[in-house]
């Protein structure tokens, strides 16, 4: 085999390790950035940011005497403390005890300073992060606006062998003498494609330059595929953005619910698919997987998917919206992936789905370059919702992680003191065990599911 086979493979996977290296620093350094700043604005002395571990590439001390550093692995980061005697905040007893001769240098430490402060530090990692994906998510929503209501089309794709008297910017009003609904209404919007009659061209009422006309355009929801999702069937197959999928084991099929019936009724065999590709015949064969979704009720139900997003056979017009609007759009979308993910980290510890959902680094870092070969709105709006995740992951109680520490600082605001550090030392060495075979754990899914 010609070893320059072996490039475009190469370079798709420095692409990938590229994407994923950008997205994790990015969340971490805005997650360690909450807890540098917060400290000290807390009165706490940062000793040292460093963004990765290992071997130190570049590093400079600022005026506050905190040193800023780059290390060469890039797969996370952290804020050292005045006391703590590594990255984890472990508590450095000879540090601590040679502070304590001074009470002023005593408070400027992690373990010498208030309650407050400490929480407050602790908080502010997974605090930025969720701050930081609101803000992602508000911005994209003032940039790119919301569908205009009613229905206009803003751009049109080429259905092969249909020809589209529709054009951007018509207002349509009717389909088939069904009346268009308002695009916010969901559920009127179901009914509204559902009654549409299944044929490869449809009549269309268009308000166009001020006057009402007819004409004839493609089906609403051809089998077209406007995204892949990474790790997917449709993935492994070769199956592309922008395909249009004309048939399935040998039977022509021109919309979407057609490919979503005969992918459902295969039971997970495989499928033989006929795929026009800018003007030219593929063959594609896959197998159907099981995949757990959310539903709007919290719950999850599993079906069988390909792995592929269906589009219309237009992109709608938007308009502008308020920054109000935007920052309520984005704040909801925060509260989504938190909600979403707890939801489905419940139904994973129940049994209800399957545990292949939870990623790891493996699956992350191809979704990172999936997300980004889509294009920049893509990637940044998965960095925020990556940047959500981690935070919420990092609240929860475990030792080693800042939800643990909250515990540790709740337990003190009880009791009047905090715990023993023999019992801390024991609970952190179970934390990160617990840490340490989740991660294998997820590792094992990237690998094996």
């Amino acid at each position: 085999m010609d070893a320059l086979s072996f490039l475009p493979q190469f370079g798709g996977l420095l692409y990938t390790i590229a994407s994923f290296v950008v997205a994790l620093s990015v969340i971490v350094a805005v997650h360690e950035y909450g807890h540098y700043i917060v400290g000290r604005w807390s009165g706490i002395h940062a000793e040292v940011f460093s963004l990765g571990f290992g071997p130190v590439l570049w590093s400079r001390v600022d005026k506050h005497g905190t040193r800023w550093q780059v290390a060469l692995l890039p797969f996370g980061g952290y804020v050292k403390f005045l006391g703590d005697s590594d990255a984890a905040s472990g508590k450095d007893v000879d540090a601590i005890a040679k502070a304590a001769a001074d009470p002023t240098e005593l408070r400027r430490t992690m373990h010498g300073a208030p309650l407050w402060a400490r929480s407050a530090t602790v908080a502010a990692g997974p605090m930025f992060n969720f701050v930081m994906s609101a803000i992602v998510f508000s911005a994209l929503a003032f940039s790119y606006g919301t569908v205009r209501d009613p229905l206009t089309i803003g751009s049109l794709i080429e259905v092969p062998g249909i020809e589209s008297e529709l054009r951007p910017g018509d207002e349509v009003l009717e389909v088939s003498g069904q009346k268009v609904p308002s695009v916010k209404d969901r559920d009127a919007w179901s009914a509204f494609r559902a009654a549409l009659p299944v044929t490869p061209s449809l009549d269309y009422l268009v308000r166009r330059d001020g006057a009402e006309l007819e004409v004839q355009g493609p089906y609403l929801s051809p089998s077209y595929v406007q995204a892949v999702a990474p790790r997917s069937a449709a993935s492994d197959a070769g199956l592309r953005g922008g395909d249009f999928i004309t048939g399935v084991d040998g039977d022509d099929i021109f919309t979407f619910d057609q490919l979503k019936e005969r992918v459902e009724a295969a039971d997970g065999q495989a499928l033989t698919l006929s795929v026009d590709r800018q003007g030219a015949t593929e063959t594609l064969t896959l197998s159907p997987r099981r995949t757990d979704e959310p539903q709007a009720d919290g719950s999850f139900a599993s079906h069988w998917r390909i792995g592929v997003v269906g589009g219309q056979i237009y992109e709608p017009a938007t308009e502008a919206v308020g920054i109000g609007t935007a920052i309520a759009s984005g704040s909801a979308q925060v509260w989504a992936v938190i909600s979403t993910s707890v939801s489905g980290l419940g139904h994973m510890i129940t049994g209800a789905i399957s545990t292949c959902n939870l990623s790891g680094p493996i699956g992350i870092a191809e979704t990172s370059g999936a997300m980004a070969s889509q294009g920049a709105e893509s990637f940044i709006r998965f960095i925020a919702v990556l940047s959500t995740a981690v935070g919420l992951l990092n609240l929860f109680p475990i030792p080693a992680l800042d939800g643990g520490h909250l515990v540790f600082y709740a337990y003190e605001a009880v009791v009047g003191r905090p715990p023993s550090d023999r019992a801390i030392q024991v609970l952190m060495t179970l934390g990160i065990t617990m840490i340490l075979s989740l991660m294998v754990f997820a590792l094992a899914n990237d690998i094996f599911c």
